[in-house]
């Protein structure tokens, strides 16, 4: 099995979508319009899937108020400190300062204009070879 998509319920489905594209170098690969008015948006690998909507049958969740820790979208980088403070020129909030692991991992949290909770890693060996 392969995980095609994971989803986000958000109050503005494109416009987060505008805002990840502009600033996080995803690309739209499907655009819905009509309600649920729902976002397809690839990384630069083209396997990673994010999906944006807005759906009234279920209440959009209060964003900032979930901790980072029970969910978030990670996002790799090469330079945590320049990406970061990109992110928060362009509307993203601090959550933490960047951290490093023991196995030197460096980590931070923030949160996208509309409290959708982010993480940006910058890896000290990647993940996946």
């Amino acid at each position: 099995m392969l995980i095609e998509h994971i989803a986000f319920n958000v109050p503005e489905p494109a416009a987060a979508a505008t805002w990840y594209v502009s600033h996080l170098g995803l690309r739209v690969v499907r655009s819905q319009m009509v309600s649920p008015f729902a976002q397809f948006l690839v990384d630069e690998s083209d396997r990673s899937v994010i999906e944006f909507y807005n759906n009234p049958g279920d209440p959009v969740p209060d964003l900032r108020a979930v901790h980072p820790l029970r969910h978030h979208i990670a996002f790799a980088t090469d330079d945590i400190a320049v990406t970061w403070a990109l992110l928060i020129a362009a509307g993203a909030q601090a959550v933490d300062e960047i951290v490093t692991t023991p196995l030197g991992d460096r980590l931070v949290f923030l949160r996208d204009p509309w409290g959708l909770p982010l993480q940006l890693v910058q890896r000290a060996k990647p993940l996946l070879a």
